[in-house]
């Protein structure tokens, strides 16, 4: 796992219209995906509306990933808690469960210090769990994992890297000094991907991948065979699509794409909600400009 590269999508969860998660819908993704070249899958992440699922609902979605990949590649899974003991507990249950790696994430909305922050992942990777990928999104905890914290853990034998998803190119090439064979870095924002990649990233979890799953990988290999100019004309032909699916909170650009697309995303879980009619509007205007299909009506 440590060698992980390439696309990592960030597997959405379709639900029915009675709010129950669609199983076997799931189960087709995972086929889709594996068929296009996805070269890992990460189940239970923000893509996947985690938020607002149960332990129990996310146990069996994990269960249903698990046993569909039939370890033709590896699976993530979103272990992560503002509770700590929560995060522990959720990672030890995936790791029996098979997960190859775990997805942990700051400590949202309890406001960590610098100690309590480092402590937070500690006390999973110190348990005989699957290799850990921290996970910085600020955006959706309101805290980042400071370039400190990531020092301290990167050294960790059980830390096997970090999503990167701040946005901030900044705190990414200082925390890149800590990148080694044991320590990766994965871009969590698809529009800088490749910029990313320039200063070590091992890949991307994307939401992106969820539509365009091929092109993604694609992008991935080119730069890190060497086509790096091809890469990066794919990162710039994509990015007014890559910038789209983020114009209402994620997943709900992913999920209407995927659902124009005929690929049936389903409906969400509360309190996620159908995007605006402008927005969907505007979104299928930028898919037919990439040249996505997208359904009539």
């Amino acid at each position: 796992m440590k060698k992980l590269q390439g696309s990592i999508v960030a597997l959405v969860r379709p639900f029915n219209a009675d709010g129950s998660i669609d199983y076997g819908r799931i189960r087709a993704l995972v086929d889709w995906h594996i068929d296009n070249q996805t070269d890992a899958i990460l189940a239970l992440g923000t893509t996947g509306e985690t938020a607002s699922t149960t332990l129990e609902e996310d146990i069996k979605t994990l269960e249903v990933v698990i046993d569909q990949v039939k370890g033709r590649v590896p699976v993530i899974a979103g272990s992560g808690s503002n509770c700590s003991d929560m995060q522990k507990e959720k990672s030890i249950i995936y790791s029996k469960m098979g997960a190859d790696a775990l997805l942990c994430i700051s400590p949202y909305y309890v406001r960590a210090n610098e100690e309590g922050m480092y402590r937070h992942f500690m006390m999973s990777a110190d348990e005989d769990v699957a290799p850990i990928i921290l996970y910085n999104i600020p955006g959706r905890t309101g805290c980042k994992i400071s370039e400190n914290v990531v020092r301290r853990l990167s050294t960790h034998p059980n830390v096997m890297g970090i999503k990167e998803a701040s946005g901030d190119m900044s705190y990414a090439v200082k925390i890149a000094r800590y990148l080694s064979d044991d320590f990766a870095m994965y871009c969590g924002n698809d529009d800088i991907t490749i910029p990313l990649m320039s200063v070590g990233a091992s890949g991307v979890i994307s939401v992106w991948a969820n539509i365009m799953p091929r092109e993604c990988h694609d992008m991935i290999f080119d730069y890190l065979e060497g086509r790096r100019e091809q890469a990066a004309a794919t990162q710039l032909k994509y990015l007014e699509l890559m910038n789209t699916l983020f114009i209402e909170t994620n997943p709900i650009p992913v999920k209407e794409a995927m659902n124009l697309m005929g690929l049936e995303a389903g409906h969400f879980r509360m309190p996620m909600y159908p995007m605006a009619a402008e927005n969907r509007a505007k979104l299928a205007a930028v898919m037919k400009a990439a040249g996505l299909p997208v359904l009539e009506g």
